[in-house]
């Protein structure tokens, strides 16, 4: 059985190198190009800290060099815009992007959702790769249907750059599949400083923490009479999110199908 040939982006940051770890100690796979604005030409073994891998650090994506190497997935964990180019490049060269980035609003997912069709390739995107992070929307949206009054708090690190988290904005929208459009609160609330209520969405609030120490936390608060049900998950390392991209790569492999969330390929 022939290996899946892999493509890291962005491999000098935090997420870039330990995909790259990862890949490299997977039986399955092969890791056949990385590419980053920092360090190129140098080994990677350079940058993940270990002997030479034989993989050069390229610049900035080129499709010509995706088909040369015969990559089968695109892992991309850069942000905006290179993301969105980077995942162009990987479609005209018939090359299924797995994009961790949370940074492209709805214009650029249809933009990659046409040329996906176009193209007949297929893409993935994940606002969150823990797997314990999947299942908490997933309880949270269950919760949603008998506590109608729900608020959410993601915490991130302070070099996150978009907020509301990806996260949040999918939690939210999975809850709103099963709650209706309420405002919440009372109807004569004031905010004495403008946005201590968080961002409204169809009626429920979201928060955004941003400070140094963290990593990647939320947590789905439900009130209701008497009581309250909170959902949290917490995530302190890169690798909590290593078994969800490899589920990625694997179920991503030659498909033509636009997925969005890695709940779809849970069982």
């Amino acid at each position: 059985m022939s290996k899946i040939r892999v493509f890291v982006t962005g491999v000098c940051g935090r997420m870039g190198t330990q995909v790259s770890r990862t890949i490299l100690a997977q039986e399955d796979m092969v890791l056949v190009g990385a590419a980053d604005v920092q360090r190129v030409g140098e080994d990677l073994g350079a940058v993940i800290g270990s002997e030479p891998v034989g993989v050069s650090i390229s610049g900035p994506l080129d499709e010509n060099l995706l088909r040369t190497l015969k990559v089968d997935i695109l892992v991309d964990f850069t942000s905006m815009p290179g993301i969105l180019s980077n995942a162009k490049a990987a479609l005209k060269a018939g090359v299924v992007p797995v994009i961790g980035a949370t940074g492209l609003d709805d214009k650029d997912v249809a933009e990659l959702r046409e040329l996906s069709a176009q193209q007949k390739t297929g893409v993935f995107i994940a606002p969150n790769f823990a797997l314990g992070a999947v299942l908490m929307m997933k309880f949270a949206q269950e919760g949603a249907k008998y506590f109608p009054h729900v608020e959410i708090i993601e915490l991130h690190h302070d070099k996150k750059l978009d907020a509301p988290s990806g996260t949040a904005i999918r939690t939210a929208e999975a809850i709103a599949t099963v709650r209706k459009p309420m405002a919440q609160g009372n109807p004569k609330e004031r905010e004495k400083l403008q946005g201590a209520r968080g961002s409204d969405y169809q009626g429920f609030r979201i928060h955004s923490v941003r400070l140094p120490g963290l990593e990647a936390h939320q947590e789905v608060i439900f009130g209701g009479a008497g009581q309250s049900l909170t959902i949290r998950h917490d995530a302190y390392t890169r690798e909590t999110y290593m078994p969800g991209v490899l589920l990625a790569i694997r179920r991503s492999l030659g498909m033509t199908d636009f997925v969005v969330g890695l709940d779809n390929y849970l069982d």
